[in-house]
């Protein structure tokens, strides 16, 4: 345990971020969940709002560094690939 008030602070704040952090990437899982249902439903106006949700969630993650670039790039690319309906899974 800390000793000295400063990291007394630093310890409080290190687990406001961390929660915030894990507020983010849980929403990230979540907007891919339901786009992902949205896609297998063939609603294209639900298909394209959730994208859209899924998009500036996921870069507002990474701005605040709540998720690293790339890992947003690729979400977002897997985003996009399923938004346009051509999936190449198989």
């Amino acid at each position: 345990m800390a000793n000295i008030q400063q990291q007394k602070k630093r310890v409080l704040i290190a687990e406001r971020q961390r929660d915030e952090n894990l507020r983010y990437r849980s929403t990230v899982k979540t907007l891919t969940k339901r786009l992902e249902t949205a896609a297998a439903a063939d609603d294209k106006d639900k298909l394209a709002a959730e994208h859209l949700e899924l998009v500036r969630t996921v870069d507002r993650a990474a701005s605040r560094g709540a998720m690293h670039k790339n890992t947003a790039a690729r979400k977002k690319a897997r985003a996009a690939r399923l938004a346009s309906g051509s999936s190449s899974d198989s």
